[in-house]
């Protein structure tokens, strides 16, 4: 017996080593740098090593075949049915907001755009999400109801004359909650679509099976969830509710992780929403206390507080830029504003649309060149160049009632309006 002991431990010291060298390679490939280096130090492997990147993914598939009654495959792997999760040519983002500040005379002018009913729900239609490549929207209501879009179909229903009849571009309508759809997401690589709402609960949604009403998959907060937001690698989410530090929680096992460290956030802490930066290093929250929080991805701890970013207002939207360099945040100060992640610096001021009442969102062109956003009282689209700061455009809606939510494609020149008046509109650039 003591032979075999001996034998076995020069084998489990190399499965060790082994190991060890595939968790530094997937925390590297997934950006998790600060988290990579801890590893590597801790057990003496080359930060550097090359391994597989989804190599440790595939063993602990195979290891655990089951998650909470849901093989690891229907979770995971999905993404084919329907051509998701493939990566089209983005345009490519041409702003560098930190080449100073003198841009006169360089303002852009906005391109004309089209705009098409395409839905309604049975009452207020309160949000809005593409996914990563572009190939669907999908939005949320207070009647509790979420419709999913095709958008290849959107724009045959746009086209004049469409010579296969009548479109339908609502492919999957799913019905699970008991109260409104406060925010939406879609994972990074299979066909699952996410919701958070008043209810308390984020639902996972698998939109590759055409018979699919319900959620096969359910996360019981203690909160309203009131924003979502997936990590780029798609194993973990981040929820935004009405406490005052977001939840992080695990896709495979549904644990929920809090910040060890939270800065004192007041009594009106609530968060409006949550985005991952692309990398999934940071995440932002924009909070009812008028604060924008930045915080580190890894160790979940706030790295930077703006208090008061929009004084006393609420702060209703935030999200980064491509380069993860800067952050644009809406108000209910009627004020749109860049800051400079590095420093907390106010960047730039994107003025002259009016939003008090609603959750609005302010939200840059796929190739961030425009910042887009809503003025209530007027019942206006306005559109900001988003290097000057200068306005460029303002477009009546075409809602019965201001706008609550605009949503830009990442991946062309087209965005979703979302009405009080229970509408869903698609806006696409003229050619």
């Amino acid at each position: 017996m003591e032979g075999n002991n001996l034998e076995k431990t020069p084998q489990e010291g190399n499965l060790y080593r082994q190991l060890n060298c595939l968790i530094v390679a997937h925390l590297r490939h997934h950006n998790l740098i600060q988290a990579a280096r801890a590893v590597a130090s801790a057990t003496m492997t080359p930060l550097d090593v090359e391994a597989p990147p989804n190599k440790l993914l595939e063993l602990v598939a195979k290891e655990d075949e089951t998650l909470r009654g849901v093989p690891s495959s229907t979770l995971f792997d999905l993404g084919t049915a329907l051509g998701y999760g493939s990566n089209p040519n983005h345009r490519v983002s041409s702003v560098d907001f930190s080449a100073g500040q003198d841009t006169k005379g360089s303002t852009k002018s906005f391109p004309k755009h089209e705009t098409r009913h395409l839905s309604e729900h049975k009452n207020v239609a309160r949000c809005a999400r593409f996914s990563p490549d572009g190939m669907f929207v999908a939005t949320g209501s207070a009647d509790t109801s979420i419709k999913l879009f095709e958008i290849s179909k959107i724009k045959q229903m746009v086209l004049p004359d469409s010579k296969d009849g009548p479109v339908r571009p609502v492919i999957r309508t799913f019905y699970d909650h008991e109260q409104p759809i406060n925010d939406l997401d879609f994972h990074p690589q299979s066909t699952v679509l996410i919701s958070g709402a008043k209810d308390n609960t984020i639902k996972f949604f698998d939109f590759s099976k055409a018979t699919a009403k319900r959620a096969f998959r359910v996360i019981q907060d203690t909160h309203n969830v009131r924003s979502v937001s997936f990590h780029p690698s798609g194993d973990f989410l981040i929820a935004g509710t009405d406490h005052p530090i977001a939840h992080l929680y695990d896709v495979n096992t549904f644990q929920c992780y809090l910040s060890a460290n939270p800065p004192e956030i007041g009594v009106n802490g609530a968060i409006n929403q949550v985005r991952y930066s692309s990398t999934g290093g940071m995440y932002v929250t924009a909070s009812k206390d008028g604060a924008i929080r930045l915080w580190d991805g890894v160790s979940a701890s706030c790295v930077r507080s703006i208090v008061g970013a929009h004084r006393t207002a609420e702060a209703t939207s935030a999200c980064f830029t491509k380069d993860q360099r800067f952050v644009l945040s809406c108000g209910k100060d009627s004020t749109v504003k860049l800051w400079e992640i590095g420093t907390g610096r106010l960047v730039k001021q994107y003025l002259g649309a009016t939003h008090t009442q609603l959750r609005c969102q302010a939200v840059f062109s796929d190739t961030e060149e425009f910042v887009l956003s809503i003025d209530e009282p007027s019942n206006e689209i306005v559109i900001w160049d988003a290097l000057t700061g200068e306005k460029v455009a303002k477009w009546p809606s075409n809602h019965i009632g201001s706008p609550r939510w605009i949503e830009h494609s990442p991946t062309e020149p087209a965005f979703i309006s979302c009405g009080t008046d229970r509408s869903v509109r698609f806006w696409k650039e003229i050619l």
